[in-house]
């Protein structure tokens, strides 16, 4: 198959896979007789494949007897970018008209099973209302994120004005479609030293970027390592559902490793990386050389650093183990919650139908307020108010107390002292690159890798993606900048996969991302950082709305987000300038806003601050349909 490094020699291959800890296998051993990090085979046992033997796989139209047509509306029945739900007796088909042409594909989100048909059809393509995945309307390729698997197209032809679609009826109940994959035909057994691609981390941009290379033709060994004991898994999540179990949240099936060979190894620490001879080393001394390699490993929680910070039940949220330690410790009983953003946010809402008491602690004055502004983070904050969470803002912590070395009251700054049996920390995180700083690979001061547009660092053939990059952001004129979203990992492992095979692609995605508190759910796209203004439409006590960030970038400032001019610009910028424009959009119970908005930024056009506020003057309809249209 195309897509290899190096040509793989004709012999047997051994494919490996992490199982869960109780079909763990033995360790294997190196060369050099030293442990390595753990690979577990299928079943407990090795398994061989030869290059010749095929695994089974269904095919998506295995028989007529099994697929289902019917006339679904006359072509008349749709206008040119209308999309609709029609039924197939085995299940629904999103129909979309475009260009005089009608495609039918599956009609739900694989991601999380959104309803298509509510999403935005722009430029041949339909984005998600929910989380702003994209799909190809001429083939169901998931050409954008979040999410891992593509769409079913089925066939459609027009008889007599009639539209008919062609189903399979098991493509029909799938709703989801992972893209052909190459298979590994280059060995590892007796090989152990040695890979052509490693990859260090394996939460969304290390998963993707393996599929990726995979979908690309790549043939050749892949290691996919971890701290984790997991195989990759939806780490969103954690937070927002904490009861939720290992086997829930994870991204693929174990039988998904082993099919393409996708190597992973588990609580596998990367202590060194050594770049001149393409070499990495373990905790436990194993060493690994390879060929490519994609830094993946994201962040690490901050701590508080307070008196008392050894005290038992205190939590940062990291992995599956701590979010169900929190939930059992805080049934029935007092829970604190440092951080009053995101992730600590969504643990306290999550907790307040299970603790006795839920409080916040949170240095700002409001939550959000930096990323959201002051209004919309108030409208939040009295929703939480109203489902039984006290808040004390403008402090910190100063002491964790205990009783019997066991937390018991939490003192803040401000001396007040909350009742408390256990406590997560969100306070932010930090980049997980403290074993690149001896390596060569260019940090950045707060640790951050940075990275060009393919994702390459300034040493070939290594490239980095996720939490723990800087990248120059397209469309706010290259601006470096750090987006922790799960969307963004996604794209940019994808990035760093087709670089590694030459294809010379560039990140260009629009930032999307999202939160569900209280059953609500508060979506987000673009880079509001340094906003200068809010403008809201809706009801933001009816938690109906939506809010446009704008700020000023003239021809001066331009050129300083770009890294090419110093100074600060003038109090009146030269003409001529762009003026303002929206940056960033935040809704709740206001789809597909967020996916539209989505949509014309990754387009191009620029949304005028001046075109949204003429919009709202003369409308009271709340209809976003102008923002499809052309700009000014």
């Amino acid at each position: 198959m195309g897509g290899c490094f190096s040509k793989p020699k004709p012999v047997e291959l051994k494919i490996e896979v992490v199982l869960p800890e109780k079909e763990r296998g033995k360790e294997e051993l190196s060369a050099s007789g030293k442990g390595s990090p753990r690979a577990y085979q299928g079943n407990g046992t090795a398994r061989h494949f030869h290059t010749e033997e095929r695994l089974p796989a269904p095919h998506p139209y295995p028989g007529t007897q099994d697929c289902v047509e019917a006339a679904v509306c006359h072509v008349k029945d749709l206008e040119n970018g209308q999309m609709r739900e029609v039924e197939l007796g085995w299940g629904k088909v999103l129909l979309v008209k475009e260009n005089g042409e009608f495609h039918a594909l599956g009609h739900k989100c694989p991601h999380y099973g959104a309803p298509l048909v509510k999403g935005v059809l722009s430029r041949g393509r339909v984005r998600c209302p929910w989380h702003g995945a994209c799909f190809n309307i001429s083939t169901g390729d998931l050409e954008d994120f979040p999410g891992l698997d593509s769409l079913h197209k089925f066939q459609v032809k027009i008889e007599k004005e009639k539209v008919y679609v062609w189903a399979s009826k098991q493509a029909l109940q799938l709703q989801r479609r992972t893209k052909v994959m190459a298979k590994c035909i280059s060995p590892s057994a007796g090989h152990s030293g040695s890979t052509n691609v490693l990859i260090v981390g394996a939460g969304a941009a290390g998963l993707v970027c393996a599929e990726t290379l995979r979908q690309e033709g790549f043939s050749d060994r892949i290691v996919l390592c971890t701290l984790d004991r997991h195989l990759p898994y939806d780490r969103p999540k954690l937070s927002k559902s904490l009861d939720a179990q290992p086997e829930q949240l994870a991204l693929r099936p174990k039988e998904f490793f082993r099919a393409y060979g996708i190597e992973v190894l588990t609580e596998a620490q990367v202590v060194t990386v050594d770049v001149r001879n393409k070499k990495v080393v373990f905790k436990d001394g194993f060493k690994l050389e390879y060929n490519k390699l994609l830094l993946a490993p994201g962040s690490s929680p901050k701590t508080l650093s307070c008196k008392g910070k050894e005290v038992e039940n205190v939590f940062t949220i990291r992995t599956p183990e701590d979010a169900n330690r929190v939930v059992r410790l805080a049934r029935g009983r007092n829970a604190v919650v440092v951080g009053a953003g995101f992730l600590g946010m969504e643990v306290a809402a999550y907790l307040t139908e299970k603790a006795h008491s839920v409080s916040v602690v949170e240095l700002e004055e409001t939550p959000f307020r930096r990323f959201l502004g002051e209004r919309v983070g108030r409208a939040l904050m009295k929703m939480f108010e109203n489902n039984r969470v006290k808040f004390y803002m403008q402090t910190e912590v100063s002491e964790l107390r205990a009783q019997e070395g066991k937390l018991k009251e939490v003192v803040l700054k401000s001396s007040k002292v909350v009742r408390a049996d256990v406590c997560v920390v969100g306070i932010g995180a930090v980049p997980a690159t403290g074993f690149l700083r001896q390596s060569g690979i260019s940090l950045d001061s707060r640790g951050f890798i940075p990275v060009n547009k393919m994702m390459q660092t300034n040493i070939p053939g290594v490239f980095a993606a996720g939490d723990a990059v800087t990248f120059p952001l397209a469309w706010r004129n290259n601006r470096k900048v750090n987006i922790p979203h799960w969307q963004m990992a996604h794209a940019q492992g994808r990035v760093a996969a087709q670089n590694m095979l030459a294809q010379e692609a560039e990140i260009s995605t629009v930032p999307y991302l999202w939160t569900a508190m209280f059953g609500k759910s508060l979506r987000y796209a673009g880079y509001g950082e340094g906003f200068d203004d809010v403008i809201i439409q809706g009801d933001l006590e009816e938690l109906k709305f939506v809010a446009f960030y704008t700020k000023w970038t003239g021809v001066r400032q331009v050129l300083q987000e770009g890294g090419l001019l110093l100074g600060s610009p003038p109090a009146q910028p030269p003409s001529p300038c762009r003026g303002d424009e929206v940056i960033a959009v935040a809704s709740m119970n206001y789809d597909p806003i967020v996916s539209k908005v989505a949509e014309v930024l990754a387009s191009g056009r620029a949304i005028r601050k001046r075109e949204v506020e003429l919009f709202l003057l003369h409308s009271k309809t709340g209809d976003m349909s102008w923002l499809t249209g052309k700009g000014s």
